[in-house]
């Protein structure tokens, strides 16, 4: 067994004595609450990991077993996929042979377009509207779909679209068959999931834990689990979370406290973190009445910011932003306005804006508690609060729970939370792996909320026709180079505020081996051993 037995974090109980035989694993998780169960998880990208490559797979799935480079597309419950020639908006999938569910069912087209039907078809008898809110927005290209033959769908999308295979990374499958089986009821199907995964769901307590045993009859042998049990244990305190670790509570933990890193170092604990495509940053609104439709405030916001104080209070663990992505990526370009720390050059923007700091800017974000991928968020946030404050900026802070700050993202500036809230930006840290994930989301017109995430509400003819030759093309040098213009464009004119890149970092206990952390939010809990 991996960790002692204990009384841990969250109520977690003594392991029953036939467990004592098991190799167990217990992981503090960063989350309020266990991520949705049913297919699609709710708490964002890093609830993936969790709840969704766990349970479940996706057509086209992600590298996650790679750490000394990022990862790429690769075949999951699709064997293959490609865009029609003749008529490039639509995209054939080919599916797997031979490939079973949890509760014996049989994977095959009806079963993929079952699942599109549950959270694109509202007048599906077995619509989700909870898991359709998580996953129609990371479908926004999709028409149509259809089944070809048993194991052949073809899915057409809204317009030529050559990043779409992106966006069937988020699109996880469940089994017809066990929602039939429990009643046509997904709140039956929470506690007793079923879909294609390397792990099974033996026991979920709401806010508490959830219990994964290990699926040995899974499809890819590469990915059969090296444990045999691994407790999701909800901890989303960060420095209870470290102590239950430090204690022997827990036998791992994502975003271990900072001010405690000398001493996890010390109890034995290995800190692993790796290069992350992941932005923690402030989206602005740019709505009428807005304030950050002056682009000197935008610039200003930005230039206030010492990021290399804010990683400190980090303790290392992340790295200055200057842009949506990282200057090494093949996306940064050479913008014009240079992200950096320029005190006087804010105060002085923010008095060419009519502001100053005896009579300054007042404005409300909305940002969370915490949660996986949102760093140490409060300290972040009251950090940066009090630099802006000193150039003539003064926020106040909406402070809520992580999956209320998704809903409000959602709903974009516009929406009804941001509006009762009189709130101008929003406090979600995103993802950044691809064109679609980085830009295109964030910044093409029709990706306005509540149909995509561009919750500023951000529109530029110019940004458009650019995004549109992107996914036009399906060459990858002049996707690039389409990318490298539109990134400068985005930091020029400083479209959001840009803090810093996470580096994911875990705590893993001295007798935790074999994780690989990948270059991205997606994580393969199979590799623990």
């Amino acid at each position: 067994m991996l960790g002692a037995a204990a009384t841990g974090v969250a109520g977690l109980p003594l392991l029953p004595a036939q467990a004592q035989q098991e190799r167990v694993l217990r992981y503090g998780i960063s989350m309020a609450d266990i991520p949705q169960t049913t297919g699609q998880p709710d708490r964002g990208a890093g609830a993936y990991q969790f709840t969704g490559h766990t349970l479940y797979d996706p057509l086209v799935a992600w590298e996650m077993d790679v750490a000394d480079r990022p990862g790429k597309l690769t075949p999951g419950l699709a064997t293959s996929w490609e865009a029609d020639p003749s008529d490039r908006r639509k995209w054939v999938f080919r599916l797997r042979q031979g490939v079973k569910f949890h509760d014996g069912s049989d994977f095959d087209a009806d079963a993929v377009i079952w699942n599109f039907e549950k959270v694109l078809n509202n007048q599906a008898p077995h619509y989700d509207q909870r898991q359709a809110a998580q996953v129609r927005p990371r479908l926004p290209s999709v028409a149509s779909y259809r089944k070809v033959d048993a194991m052949t769908v073809e899915v057409t999308t809204r317009a030529v679209d050559s990043f779409f295979p992106y966006q069937m990374l988020w699109f996880l499958i469940s089994s017809p068959a066990q929602y039939a089986k429990l009643g046509n009821s997904w709140d039956r199907f929470a506690n007793e999931p079923s879909g294609t995964g390397p792990f099974r769901l033996a026991r979920l307590v709401p806010r508490e834990r959830a219990e994964l045993v290990k699926n040995p009859d899974y499809w890819n042998p590469a990915r059969i689990p090296k444990v045999d049990r691994i407790i999701l244990v909800v901890a989303p305190e960060t420095t209870t979370r470290s102590n239950a670790l430090i204690s022997g509570q827990l036998d791992m933990i994502e975003s271990p406290a900072p001010d405690l890193l000398p001493r996890l170092r010390q109890s034995g604990v290995r800190i692993v973190e790796n290069v992350t495509p992941h932005l923690w940053n402030y989206h602005l609104s740019l709505l009428e009445g807005s304030p950050w439709r002056d682009v000197r405030l935008r610039r200003a916001a930005n230039l206030a910011i010492n990021r290399d104080e804010v990683i400190a209070l980090l303790n290392g663990l992340g790295k200055p932003a200057s842009g949506v992505v990282d200057p090494s990526s093949p996306w940064f370009g050479r913008p014009e306005f240079q992200v950096r720390t320029d005190v006087d050059a804010a105060r002085r923007l923010v008095r060419e804006a009519g502001f100053s700091p005896q009579n300054p800017l007042r404005t409300r974000f909305i940002v969370p508690t915490g949660g996986s991928g949102q760093m140490v968020s409060m300290p972040m946030n009251e950090y940066i609060q009090s630099a802006w404050r000193e150039v003539g900026i003064q926020v106040e802070f909406q402070v809520v729970e992580l999956e209320v700050l998704y809903t409000a993202w959602r709903q974009g500036a516009a929406g009804e939370l941001s509006r009762a809230g009189n709130v101008t930006s929003n406090n979600i840290a995103y993802l950044t792996s691809d064109p679609l994930y980085a830009f295109i989301r964030f910044f093409h017109s029709n990706q306005i909320a509540p149909t995509g995430v561009n919750y500023g509400h951000y529109r530029d003819a110019e940004m458009d026709r650019m995004l549109d030759a992107a996914t036009s093309s399906f060459d990858v040098a002049e996707q690039d180079a389409i990318m490298r213009r539109v990134h400068e464009k985005v930091v020029n004119e400083a479209l959001l505020v840009f803090v810093v890149h996470d580096t994911n970092p875990h705590a893993l206990g001295r007798n935790v081996r074999g994780y690989t952390q990948a270059q991205h939010w997606f994580q393969d809990l199979t590799t623990l051993a």
